[in-house]
């Protein structure tokens, strides 16, 4: 155990008075847990990498090491009915371990990285009331900057014009209002990508609505930033080899529980279409084109493995550019140690 001034050992009965934001929590070699003295400030814990890395199977050990409330940080897992496609934890994982923010809306929704921000900052609040230890887990990158920078104030969705860019859309091609997109706002033009109507169409309402592009607006306003203290933590396998093995492991896992019924569900709703952000998703989007008859099964399977190395590798490009982050592999026998460690005040 570290040395540190005024610790307090307990069998792990952690009252509020000794939770994360009255007195950080570390564990020694024997499972104890330690308790430092209230007058330190604490952190939120954040534990975020790429997809199939093995962050679920860290969280849900920390909530029975430490007396942590997860907050799911996945922009998959908000959806109802959507489980299988998208890793969700099981029944009896969220039994032992809680998760806040999944199954909060339907397919048929819409859900922003603002609304995230405020959702997430509740749950935040609510747990530190509830005297224990908020833990951000997740993948979806966007969800994080949202949360940890602050988001600039941008103009409301306007269905007016949403109606109109969909309508020119349909006419031209997404492609091509990818094209439209660069004349007035080259920097978002290069960060987004072509396949992606959904931030294509934002970006252009952005900039229909008010006149400036979403780089200049993001660029010139105040943000507000995470209000509390952080302990980052990366958890990705050091090479990529083992990553790629894992999702087509994870993947065909996924088949073999039911993935493509979990489809066949979704695509027998009428209100369903393959334009839903939901729907959009990986795995979910190529089992989609399966059922509509444009790809075989195998196709379809081949295609969500490499649509989800893909993922992967975006998120490991956001990572990397992370400062004052720890990095774990999922993998290693003493991932929990290190995990511990470093979850605590003065430890590097």
């Amino acid at each position: 155990m570290s040395v540190v001034a005024d610790w307090r050992v307990s069998t792990g009965e952690t009252t509020a008075d000794d939770c994360v934001y009255h007195g950080q929590i570390e564990s020694d070699c024997s499972g104890r847990v330690a308790v430092m003295s209230k007058d330190k400030t604490c952190s939120v814990l954040c534990l975020r990498g790429p997809t199939a890395a093995g962050k679920t199977d860290i969280a849900v050990q920390l909530t029975e090491m430490l007396p942590c409330e997860i907050i799911s940080v996945d922009s998959a897992m908000i959806y109802r009915g959507m489980d299988i496609g998208t890793a969700k934890p099981d029944a009896a994982t969220l039994a032992r371990a809680p998760h806040r923010l999944i199954d909060i809306c339907d397919p048929t929704e819409a859900y922003s990285a603002a609304r995230f921000r405020t959702d997430a900052l509740q749950a935040v609040e609510a747990i530190i009331a509830n005297g224990k230890i908020p833990l951000l887990v997740g993948g979806t990158m966007l969800y994080f900057k949202a949360l940890l920078e602050g988001l600039s104030p941008l103009p409301s969705a306007d269905t007016a014009v949403r109606v109109q860019l969909e309508a020119d859309a349909e006419q031209v091609g997404w492609g091509e209002m990818h094209m439209r997109l660069a004349q007035v706002d080259a920097v978002s033009a290069a960060r987004i990508h072509p396949n992606d109507p959904q931030r294509i169409q934002r970006a252009l309402e952005v900039y229909e609505i008010t006149g400036r592009s979403l780089t200049e607006l993001t660029g010139s306003e105040t943000r507000e930033p995470f209000p509390y203290p952080l302990k980052k933590l990366i958890v990705a396998p050091p090479e990529r080899a083992v990553l790629h093995r894992r999702i087509e492991l994870r993947f065909q896992q996924m088949m073999a529980q039911g993935f493509l019924a979990e489809v066949e569900g979704l695509y027998s709703r009428a209100e369903l279409h393959a334009g839903l952000p939901a729907i959009r998703s990986v795995g979910y989007r190529q089992l989609w084109a399966h059922l509509d008859g444009e790809l075989t099964l195998d196709e379809a399977v081949e295609r969500g493995i490499i649509a989800t190395r893909q993922l992967a590798k975006r998120q490991m490009t956001w990572l990397r550019a992370e400062k004052n982050e720890k990095w774990v592999d999922g993998s290693d026998k003493n991932v929990m140690n290190t995990v511990l460690k470093y979850s605590s005040i003065g430890t590097i």
